[in-house]
């Protein structure tokens, strides 16, 4: 009889499967509307503009860092399923721009749309039992070793990412990369609830 409550390792395979392709057609938006956003994605994203480099390239040299304290704390299935998930991100990402040519799209539509694609990839992510990499694991292990928390630990590393791409970016985008970075919070905190889901 099946569980309730867990996911069967198919069920794992296409929600990640399907995780992994909005998070790289959101990735797609973000990189074509030249948006910023926070978190390990911001990181890669100053970078590649900095030094040229691709940006899917930059994204999972910047995730693997976090993978050993993911292991640490979460457990080798925890980890390996994120290297996995930003394996195959990367990959997409680095592909899709042949698949899909993006012309002009309206920067506020864009922003909304980016922030709920990169919501609704990281609910998938999230629910199968991976991730797509992020600070959000060092700030846990910062939280248990000093007592600073954690969420304000991530609110200040993203306002780092956003004060830096302020010296690279226009206003106007810095400001609709915002809006997209709140579409995204606020996707995450109706949905990402316990209560509601809990096969894992």
């Amino acid at each position: 009889m099946t569980d309730p409550n867990r996911h069967s390792p198919l069920e794992d395979a296409q929600g990640i499967a399907f995780g992994v392709t909005m998070a790289a057609f959101g990735m797609h938006l973000l990189t074509h509307m030249g948006f910023v956003t926070g978190q390990t994605t911001g990181i890669a994203v100053l970078l590649a503009h900095v030094t040229g480099l691709p940006f899917a390239a930059v994204y999972f040299a910047v995730t693997l860092p976090f993978l050993g304290l993911a292991w640490r704390r979460l457990g080798a299935r925890f980890a390996l399923k994120t290297l996995a998930t930003t394996a195959a991100l990367s990959i997409m990402v680095a592909l899709l721009p042949r698949w899909v040519d993006l012309g002009r799209i309206e920067p506020g539509f864009a922003a909304v749309l980016f922030g709920l694609l990169f919501g609704i990839a990281a609910l998938a992510a999230i629910r199968h039992g991976g991730s797509f990499g992020g600070l959000s694991v060092l700030w846990i292990e910062v939280q248990d070793k000093t007592g600073f928390r954690a969420g304000t630990a991530q609110l200040l590393s993203d306002a780092v990412i956003f004060g830096l791409a302020a010296f690279i970016v226009p206003l106007e985008t810095l400001l609709y990369s915002f809006l997209g970075a709140a579409v995204f919070s606020l996707f995450l905190a109706v949905n990402h609830r316990r209560d509601r889901y809990v096969a894992v």
